[in-house]
């Protein structure tokens, strides 16, 4: 706009608003660019802080000269040196618009990019300088041009090349050329190394010798702040100490090229204490109390106790673990555990002792090998074919490992999850022989900043020549809130009376989508189904309803309703979960 006619429509805002010499700006809008433009050009406006104020003709008709040359600078970021801008004061409805044509990009000509010194024979730095960008030929956008820099400048320091230094960091913009060059070139210095540990407990409570074994590394080993990283791990995993700070700096000056790592810990309370309420449609009203011990003594082994008392379900627990270091970090365990159950269907007493070593694999990965020794006694109410106790006594194997790759774990939006579990009894110590495979995973998908996908699934089948001889605690079941929603608890397979009493097969597959409304609160509908059947077709039997999702400050609170659609007899069931989703 020329400045005679933009003059006149700012002085006819001002007459609009009704007031002499001053006007208000409701509002600014842009157009002609994308999303992510149009939010940096309005950021920049100073006239968007005129917006509902009373402003007088004098300042309103600098605020809209400078919106110009403002949007012009937001641009060039984008690699846009040259835009037509038209900059439109609309005094009926109170606004201002600003029209904006980008031209044509700036685009990188002249490339240079290297790293001298010891560095530049170093793989993982070459892989990074492969990964900047923008590169001949590409929009020069300054924005992923700083952050390819500063991605650059952070590896060197992750690997130890504390003493790097910038030779040239140059970038030249010809705007009728309409080409950028970059001249960025890094002198690597040494590569320090790693250097020896210290920890310091207030007070000690655990060995050192016992958290030297976390130490990842040799000293003299050359310096990677990835063994920084799994040391924070692995201590934090131990569950000893309420805070843990490391501290790796490089001395300089005294020509030892050693990076002393230095580990301040401060012991978390001993004792944890837990007690709850619990409410379940077969099992009745319950309590659940439990101590834990997180450190017994200085060799660091844990003991837990918990008791799940309910009308119709009682289960005590004692566990006593004993960390361990050796190729893999994870935990020698003894469990023992004893369980009875008196429902409408059911009478059970079971009593299983459990030895286990876990391992992480990586940061993803967890595996678990365990011997178990069960011994069951049960009964079905109401089954005329074999009426009265069956007793069994088991011992197995069982190889299990659970997998988790997302993006946060309390509420992931991007990523899998899984396990699967593998157990075998062939015969000896035991009543009936089978193997048993299950496996369970989970598919999470982000859809825009507050919606997602969840795609859910488990398989399981045992191989066993009497399935009858199998107790009820190594059988596949089918429904309630964490299977087919829908359908009740052990609803849906085989049966006595209404009851479901396990089956040789699982399959069940689940679709959620889920809205949220603000941080907290937000919305799902969701479609289940599958079936726990001993043929090669399972029966199956879908679900579907509605839901409520609440990120407590605990972990996701889960309420649903939902209708199985196989009997238009079925009637709704209302289901609460808590905590992760895998």
């Amino acid at each position: 706009m020329r400045p005679a006619p933009r003059l006149i429509a700012i002085a006819a805002l001002f007459l609009a608003s009704g007031v002499a010499h001053a006007a208000v700006v409701q509002r600014v809008d842009i157009t002609g660019v994308d999303e992510a433009m149009a939010e940096n050009v309005y950021r920049s406006l100073t006239l968007v802080q005129a917006i509902g104020r009373d402003v007088s003709e004098r300042r309103m008709a600098y605020l809209v000269r400078e919106a110009e040359d403002e949007a012009r600078a937001a641009l060039q970021p984008f690699g846009y040196y040259s835009p037509a801008i038209t900059v439109t004061p609309d005094p009926v409805a109170g606004s201002v618009t600003l029209a904006i044509d980008p031209g044509l990009p700036v685009r990188v000509d002249g490339f240079s990019l290297a790293i001298e010194g010891e560095g530049s024979s170093d793989d993982e730095l070459r892989e990074q300088l492969d990964a900047f960008r923008p590169r001949r030929g590409e929009i020069f956008d300054s924005v992923l041009y700083d952050t390819s820099k500063a991605a650059i400048t952070g590896r060197l320091a992750q690997r130890g090349y504390f003493d790097a230094s910038l030779l040239a960091h140059r970038v030249e913009v010809t705007r009728a050329d309409l080409a950028a060059d970059i001249d960025l070139r890094w002198d690597s210095g040494a590569r320090y190394a790693m250097g020896e540990v210290a920890f310091e407990q207030d007070p000690a409570i655990i060995r050192p010798q016992l958290l030297q074994k976390l130490v990842s590394w040799q000293p003299g080993e050359p310096f990677e702040s990835l063994h920084i990283d799994r040391l924070r791990t692995s201590l934090a995993s131990l569950d000893y100490f309420a805070t843990i700070a490391i501290d790796a700096t490089p001395v300089r000056g005294n020509g030892d090229k050693r990076v002393p790592v230095r580990v301040a810990l401060t012991p978390a309370p001993r004792s944890i204490y837990t007690a709850g309420l619990s409410y379940g449609t077969e099992s009745g009203a319950g309590v659940r109390l439990g101590l834990e011990r997180r450190y017994l003594n200085s060799r660091g082994h844990k003991a837990l106790a918990q008791v799940d008392w309910a009308e119709k379900r009682k289960t005590a627990t004692l566990q006593y673990r004993i960390p361990a270091f050796a190729w893999l970090d994870g935990w020698y365990t003894a469990s023992l555990q004893v369980a009875d159950e008196q429902t409408d269907y059911m009478d059970s007493r079971r009593v299983e002792l459990v030895f286990s070593r876990s391992g992480e694999i990586n940061p993803h990965l967890t595996a678990i090998a365990s011997v178990h020794v069960l011994r069951e006694r049960w009964a079905y109410t109401g089954d005329l074919e074999n009426p009265g106790y069956r007793y069994g006594s088991f011992s197995f194997p069982e190889l299990s490992a659970e997998y988790a790759d997302v993006d946060d774990r309390l509420y992931p939006r991007a990523g899998i999850a899984g396990s699967l579990r593998l157990r075998a009894a062939p015969g000896f110590g035991t009543d009936a022989s089978f193997s048993q495979v299950y496996a369970r995973a989970a598919w999470f998908r982000g859809l825009g900043p507050d919606d997602r996908l969840i795609v859910r699934g488990e398989l399981g089948h045992t191989w066993t020549d009497v399935l009858t001889n199998l107790p009820p605690s190594l059988r596949f079941y089918a429904g309630g809130d964490r299977s087919i929603r829908g359908y009740d608890y052990r609803e849906v397979g085989p049966r006595v009376g209404d009851f479901g009493i396990g089956a040789r097969n699982l399959v069940t597959t689940s679709v959620e989508y889920e809205h949220y409304f603000n941080r907290s609160w937000g919305g799902a509908v969701f479609v289940d189904s599958g079936s726990a059947f001993n043929g090669r077709t399972p029966d199956m039997h879908t679900g579907v309803g509605v839901g409520v999702r609440w990120r407590s400050p605990v972990g996701p609170v889960r309420l649903d309703i939902a209708r199985g659609l196989d009997d238009p007899r079925s009637s709704f069931t209302l289901g609460l979960s808590f905590g992760t989703e895998f």
